[in-house]
């Protein structure tokens, strides 16, 4: 995979699981495929379903695009 990405970036992410609308967040763990993304920006209505996230959330590195360093 040629995207690099390092922890404090900040990332747009696509929608999962109970969330209905994309979102932004800061990287605070890389894994392999994956990174920990604490939850920084999201739609009103995804507020609950973030909260249950305790604002974290394990994000496919496919499923994200930098937004700034």
């Amino acid at each position: 995979m040629e995207k690099k990405f390092a922890i404090g970036d900040t990332v747009k992410c696509q929608k999962f699981a109970s969330l209905n609308h994309d979102f932004e967040g800061k990287i605070q763990k890389i894994y392999e495929n994956s990174a920990m993304v604490e939850i920084t920006n999201y739609h009103q209505e995804d507020t609950i379903a973030v909260g249950d996230f305790h604002n974290r959330a394990v994000v496919s590195l496919k499923k994200m695009k930098k937004i700034s360093a």
